[in-house]
C-alpha cells in the first residue's frame, strides 16, 4: 500500500501549492483560467497523443474493460435520472455531474494502485484508453453541442472535430492502430509539454479551493454528495457484481475490477467543467470528496477481496 499512500501524497502535495499561492494571493481565482487554458488546448492534447501512440489499442476489448464501461453507464444513468428529476434542467451541469460519478483518476492514482494493490500495471492502459477514446470524446461531445446553442447544424456536427483533446486522441489512437513509427525528435517536446498537463490541473484545481469552501450553501451539496456516493461506494459495487456474477471472471480479475471502481474521480472533470464553464463546483467538490474517500474504500476492498 505505500505506492498508493505516496501517490496520494504526490497530488495532495501539488493541489496544496495552488492552494498556499491563492491564499497567500500570489495568484487570483482568473488566474485558474489560464493555467486551464493551458492544459486544455496545449499540455493536455500532447499527454493523450503520447499515451495514446505507444499504446495497444485492442486490449480495450478485453473483459475487464466491458466492465469498467458498463460500470460508467450504470452509475452515469443513475445519476442522469435522479439529477434530471430532483436538481436541475441543465445538460451541461448533468452531463459533467453524470461524468463525475463515473469517470476515474486513473493517470494519477490508478497506476500506483494497479502496482502496489492490484500486482499488475496492465490494467491501467485499457482503463487510459477507454476514458480517453469512448467516455471524454462522448462528453466533450455534449458540452460542444450545449455550448454551440443555436449554431447551424453543420456548426454543431463538426463543433466536436474542432475540440484539440479529441483531436490528439485520434491521432495517437491511429498512430497505434497503424504502427506508425514517431520520431524522438518529434515526440521528445511532446513528452515535456504533456508532462506539465497534470501539474496545471491540479495546481488549477488548488487555486479553486482557496475561493469558495467545499459543499457550500447554494453550490448543489445534493448533486456533490449523489455524485460522491455513486463514484466512491455504488461504482466499485456494480463493477463487483458485474465481473463476479454477470461475466464469471477469474478472482484476481474480480478483484482487480473492483479495485479499479473505487478509484476518485479524475481531475480531468474539473479540467473540463471549468472550460465549458459549466459544473464547476460540483466537480471540484466531488474530485476532493472521493479522492479523500476512495483510500479507505480501496483498503476495504483489498482486505475482503485479495486473492
Amino acid at each position: 500500500m505505500g505506492g498508493v499512500l505516496i501517490g496520494f501524497a504526490i497530488i495532495a502535495f501539488v493541489i496544496l501549492v495552488g492552494w498556499l499561492l491563492a491564499r497567500a494571493k500570489v495568484v487570483s481565482q482568473d488566474d485558474r483560467l489560464v493555467l486551464n487554458k493551458v492544459a486544455f488546448f496545449g499540455a493536455s492534447p500532447a499527454l493523450l497523443f503520447t499515451v495514446l501512440a505507444a499504446s495497444d489499442i485492442r486490449v480495450l476489448f478485453s473483459g475487464v474493460l466491458l466492465v469498467a464501461l458498463l460500470m460508467f453507464v450504470a452509475v452515469a444513468l443513475i445519476y442522469i435520472v435522479i439529477a434530471r428529476l430532483l436538481f436541475t434542467k441543465d445538460v451541461g451541469r448533468i452531463a459533467i455531474g453524470a461524468s463525475t460519478s463515473g469517470y476515474s483518476n486513473v493517470n494519477n492514482i490508478g497506476l500506483p494502485v494497479a502496482v502496489y494493490v492490484i500486482g499488475d500495471a496492465q490494467f491501467v492502459g485499457p482503463m487510459i484508453m477507454l476514458q480517453l477514446l469512448v467516455l471524454a470524446p462522448v462528453l466533450l461531445g455534449v458540452l460542444d453541442v450545449v455550448r454551440a446553442g443555436k449554431a447551424s447544424f453543420w456548426g454543431i456536427v463538426t463543433q466536436p472535430l474542432r475540440n484539440p483533446i479529441l483531436i490528439a486522441s485520434v491521432l495517437g489512437a491511429l498512430v497505434s492502430l497503424t504502427g506508425l513509427q514517431i520520431p524522438d525528435p518529434v515526440l521528445a517536446p511532446l513528452g515535456i509539454l504533456g508532462g506539465a498537463a497534470v501539474p496545471l490541473m491540479l495546481l488549477a484545481f488548488g487555486i479553486s479551493l482557496g475561493g469558495d469552501k467545499p459543499l457550500r450553501r447554494g453550490s448543489g451539496r445534493k448533486e456533490i454528495l449523489l455524485a460522491t456516493a455513486l463514484k466512491s461506494f455504488a461504482a466499485p459495487a456494480i463493477a463487483f457484481v458485474l465481473a463476479r456474477f454477470v461475466f464469471q471472471l477469474p478472482a484476481d480479475l474480480v478483484y482487480a475490477c473492483t479495485v479499479m471502481g473505487a478509484l476518485p474521480t479524475a481531475q480531468n472533470m474539473y479540467q473540463y467543467a471549468l472550460r465549458y464553464q459549466t459544473g464547476q463546483v460540483v466537480a471540484r467538490d466531488v474530485i476532493l470528496l472521493t479522492t479523500i474517500l476512495s483510500l479507505p474504500v480501496m483498503l476495504l476492498v483489498a482486505w475482503l477481496l485479495h486473492p
